[in-house]
């Protein structure tokens, strides 16, 4: 009898546990299906460089399954509706799925499996997003942590304990799925991101299992994975894998990337024509720090899963009494706006911005440097930000995008220490100090001098007009005061926290 496999986050062939069990326990009877959820098309927060990366990694899974003897049927509507209505027409007894962990995913799980099961088809769910999930690291008494680093040694010890040191199974579907030829009106051709109504502007990477292992390979083989822990805080080096997409849509699983990390001695054949063989080699520090956000990434999806208030609210709820703006909405939305549009007057955070505008992605230092800049010196809300990121980001995880920004703000857990407040020109002149990416972003302020480019307000008028760049003309003057705006958050959250320790 066919199984029905339900692609969601996880996009790909190989390594894939839900679509290995079903192939498994049918005996290679799998109907690859993918729901096109028009009430995810239509959210609040979707993003349409999003769109059109998860459509690219759609036709490459689809052209993988053709190679072996199948397809991927693709449906438009209410994920309930559409895989009850394929489980009837294939005779499908059963539906597999890999988990998810956002309370919207797990609201619309919750009614899938109930809509199926009182059809009397099976649900099956496995793990696969993540190498633990909520419930598996866990403090002695049985509580979710709410700090990383304990998480981060929980976790380690774990791993050690139940992988060792020699990575984790890595599985090859290499069984020939069955081609189901009676379904009635399955979608052969994929739609256009402009089918759906989405358009952008951006450059997004291509997507696909092949990309991404691709991308995992030349990282390693480079040897900036080795060199992670350099270069991970410079947005103008190529320090960073650029996987993050891969991950957010599945197209390459966690399990390959600690395997990575770890040096092992896997073997990892692809659908494609493209084999990756990671030699073993002693784990340094560019590899720690490489685990170490893949720990964050299941520390937020954690997070998130036993403290749902956290999507939409703050995670320390006492800050819910914070006040945010500047006293006029006119005014708090032209900042949010010179904030968006890179045009604040402070280098390193416009920079960051028009990668963001420009490419669907921004270097994670200028992630942290940009949301500390919108919520301690613009004071703005950090909901504002999340909401913009996940609107913009190829690589949008709802769970790390939350968590991420709720640390800026200092209302999220294991939150960056409301009295310390980023210096958006020191941030510059540390991690860009000869101005690269200030360059390559905001080609205006290209000729100025590496001494001015993180400060281009102190430069000598004469200069200004030397170069062509005049400062509150060719690029603005910075839009607020730092250390005005510094003083002023340091008052708000004292009013809630007291004086700062020491």
């Amino acid at each position: 009898m066919p199984i029905i496999h339900w692609f969601r986050r996880d996009l790909r062939l190989s390594d894939n546990t839900a679509l290995s069990a079903a192939a498994r326990d049918s005996g290679g009877d799998v109907l690859p299906v993918f729901v096109l959820d028009d009430r995810l098309l239509r959210g609040r927060d979707v993003a349409p460089a999003r769109v059109r990366f998860m459509l690219d990694c759609l036709r490459d899974l689809d052209a993988a399954l053709r190679k072996r003897g199948s397809r991927l049927t693709v449906r438009r509507g209410i994920p309930e509706v559409e895989l009850l209505a394929l489980a009837r027409e294939s005779g499908a007894g059963a539906v597999y799925f890999n988990r998810d962990y956002t309370p919207a995913a797990r609201k619309r799980d919750a009614g899938v499996s109930a809509a199926l099961q009182a059809a009397g088809c099976r649900v099956r769910s496995f793990k696969d997003l993540v190498i633990f999930e909520e419930d598996e690291v866990l403090t002695r008494d049985g509580k979710p942590y709410t700090v990383f680093t304990p998480y981060k040694r929980a976790w380690l010890e774990k791993r050690r304990l139940e992988i060792g040191d020699w990575g984790l199974e890595i599985r090859d579907e290499t069984c020939q799925m069955s081609p189901i030829s009676h379904l009635q009106s399955p979608i052969s051709i994929l739609p256009s991101a402009a089918d759906l109504g989405f358009s952008a502007a951006q450059h997004v990477p291509p997507g696909g299992e092949g990309e991404a292992i691709k991308l995992l390979h030349e990282y390693k083989v480079s040897g900036r994975l080795a060199a992670y822990h350099e270069l991970r805080d410079i947005p103008a080096a190529e320090g960073t894998s650029r996987l993050s997409p891969h991950l957010r849509f599945g197209t390459l699983s966690p399990r390959a990337c600690l395997n990575a990390a770890f040096g092992s001695a896997l073997p990892l054949t692809l659908t494609l024509t493209i084999t990756l063989t990671i030699n073993p080699s002693k784990k340094g520090r560019g590899e720690d720090a490489w685990i170490n956000e893949l720990i964050w990434r299941e520390f937020y999806t954690q997070i998130l899963h036993h403290f749902p208030h956290a999507d939409t609210g703050n995670f320390r709820r006492q800050y819910d009494r914070l006040r945010w703006g500047n006293g006029s909405d006119q005014r708090d939305q032209e900042l949010f706006a010179a904030w968006r549009e890179g045009r604040t007057g402070y280098p390193i955070v416009d920079a960051a911005m028009r990668q963001l505008n420009q490419t669907a992605w921004m270097h994670n230092r200028a992630r942290m440097i940009v949301a500390s800049f919108l919520t301690k010196d613009l004071l703005l809300d950090w909901r504002w930000g999340e909401s913009y990121f996940m609107r913009t980001l190829v690589d949008g995880d709802p769970a790390s995008n939350n968590g991420g920004w709720q640390w800026a703000a200092s209302t999220g857990t294991d939150a960056q220490p409301y009295f310390r407040i980023f210096n958006p020109v020191l941030q510059g002149e540390r991690f860009d100090p000869r101005g690269q990416y200030v360059r390559r972003y905001v080609p205006e302020l290209a000729r100025l001098p590496d001494e001015y480019i993180h400060r281009p307000w102190e430069m000598p008028a004469a200069m200004q007009r030397e170069i062509g760049c005049i400062v509150g003309a060719d690029y603005p003057a910075p839009i607020v005061d730092h250390a005005t705006q510094k003083a002023e958050s340091l008052r708000r959250f004292k009013a809630i926290r007291g004086s700062p320790p020491g």
